[in-house]
């Protein structure tokens, strides 16, 4: 039996963000899916009110996603009511409620791959520590070298280290995590997204790639013996090159992927790029996830003036690795 249509599930986010109002929006989009959105349906009836959509809401039946103003909804309901552009630290629990129930669905095929819709990262702390959807994501699935990724049609970037001070990063940079980050991200583009021999271009962590030394020497002590090894072992791998010049045309045109030592070293290059239009994609884990490449937008929920297009393509990109990966 062959696999036509994947079965997506997405997690709402922060309630008083944007993530209610792209599950709202979604519903007019079509898509070759089944689609999921797991959310309390009165704060999603709400949101569309304010936005001035009406749509018929599908609880707990499975349904082709056409576009025709209606939505399948797993309700969870939020303990206190929900209020567009008003964070509430009570509603915490809800959060995590959501996004546990759609990854339990993913570790038990119920579902095929995760889209996540962004979280207020400091509204969390105030209940638990919490670094970033990214990590929390690995705990929950037990990945052991979980990789961050950007995508878009002309770039991908990924990360060695993420939501870390930029005074940890040096530390956090040993030759077993650049290796296995190299690693991950080499075996994933092969197999989720079917490029063969893959070809990754790594950026140096000091100015000119420390310049000989000069400028520091984790190039020198850490990443030039594990590039060394791994191109033995037959990877393509390019670098550490300066950061200064490597999101430029000749090299966009020769890598499969690049990869930054640090968040904003790459994020700031891939969103000036490709804002509105990049996907989140976390490699090493043992289920498909996908996320926009924005944050909560408090101050938009509800006003009806956001740009849904990365949420669109994080859902496109899903339902690509879904179909690949039974392929």
């Amino acid at each position: 039996m062959s696999f036509l249509k994947p079965h997506i599930v997405i997690s709402s986010g922060e309630p008083a963000g944007i993530g209610l109002d792209l599950c709202v929006l979604l519903s007019e989009k079509t898509f070759p899916a089944f689609i999921t959105v797991v959310a309390d349906k009165n704060a999603l009836s709400h949101r569309a009110y304010q936005l001035d959509k009406v749509i018929t809401f599908h609880e707990n039946k499975l349904i082709e996603h056409k576009g025709d103003h209606s939505l399948s909804v797993y309700h969870i309901a939020a303990p206190e009511p929900i209020k567009a552009g008003a964070l509430n630290s009570n509603n915490n629990s809800y959060v995590f409620d959501v996004l546990n129930f759609a990854l339990d669905g993913c570790l038990n095929k119920s579902f095929d791959a995760l889209v996540t819709a962004p979280i207020n990262k400091s509204i969390i702390n105030e209940s638990q520590p919490f670094t970033g959807h990214t990590e929390y994501i690995a705990h929950y699935t037990h990945a052991k070298n979980e990789v961050m990724l950007l995508t878009s049609k002309s770039m991908k970037v990924a990360l060695v280290t993420t939501h870390v001070p930029i005074s940890q990063v040096s530390s956090l940079i040993t030759q077993e995590k650049f290796e296995e980050t190299l690693k991950t991200i080499h075996r994933d583009l092969i197999h989720r997204f079917k490029i063969n021999n893959p070809t990754i271009f790594v950026a140096g962590l000091n100015p000119h790639a420390g310049e000989n030394g000069t400028l520091g020497l984790e190039e020198i002590d850490i990443l030039i013996p594990v590039i060394h090894k791994l191109k033995l072992e037959g990877m393509l791998i390019e670098g550490p090159l300066p950061a200064d010049t490597l999101f430029t045309e000749k090299y966009i045109k020769k890598a499969d992927c690049f990869l930054a030592m640090y968040h904003d070293q790459g994020l700031a290059v891939f969103k000036h790029a490709n804002f509105g239009l990049g996907v989140n994609v976390t490699l090493g884990l043992p289920i498909i996830r996908t996320s926009v490449d924005h944050g909560t937008a408090i101050d938009l929920a509800g006003k009806g003036t956001i740009d849904p297009n990365s949420f669109y393509s994080a859902i496109d990109l899903a339902i690509d690795l879904a179909q690949k990966s039974h392929s």
